[in-house]
């Protein structure tokens, strides 16, 4: 195995782990206006490189997806993620009823099988963490940041390709 390969497998297993349990993320597209973030589910399968969300196709952020599919998806919880990719969108109807469930057929007044219903596959390319589940270093790093006291060299913040 390369170490190119290694080492984008640990990237991933890395992101993996940080975002593992966040069930809501904020995905931020490009509007004409500027950028604009919203509340998206992410799906419950585990992450590969890919990020999967369930929109309909008569939404601002569809079209804004079509116009330019650069976004950014932001997870806060035991750790802080941001990553970015492009998105596109899949129209598969067993992909969609695999993810489909009732919060779904409430909120948007749709069952999967809806035409107006697509996926939105988010092709991960880079990820920048602030990885706080260690509670002694991320104490150590806010110490240095505030009074410039003891070491700032912490992996707390890392960006890596993937």
């Amino acid at each position: 195995m390369s170490e190119r390969q290694t080492t984008h497998e640990q990237a991933v297993e890395k992101v993996r782990e940080l975002i593992e349990g966040i069930e809501t993320a904020m995905l931020t597209t490009i509007a004409e206006e500027g950028l604009v973030s919203r509340p998206m589910k992410t799906q419950e399968i585990e992450f590969d490189g890919d990020l999967w969300f369930v929109t309909m196709k008569d939404t601002a952020k569809y079209g804004e997806l079509r116009r330019d599919p650069r976004v950014n998806v932001a997870y806060a919880g035991k750790s802080f993620v941001s990553i970015r990719g492009k998105a596109e969108f899949v129209e598969d109807l067993e992909k969609k009823k695999a993810f489909w469930n009732k919060a779904y057929e409430k909120l948007l007044h749709a069952s999967y099988d809806d035409p107006n219903v697509v996926l939105v596959k988010v092709n991960a390319e880079a990820a920048e963490y602030w990885d706080t589940a260690n509670k002694f270093e991320a104490a150590k790093l806010m110490l240095h940041r505030l009074t410039g006291a003891g070491s700032g060299d912490s992996k707390l913040n890392e960006t890596v390709e993937l």
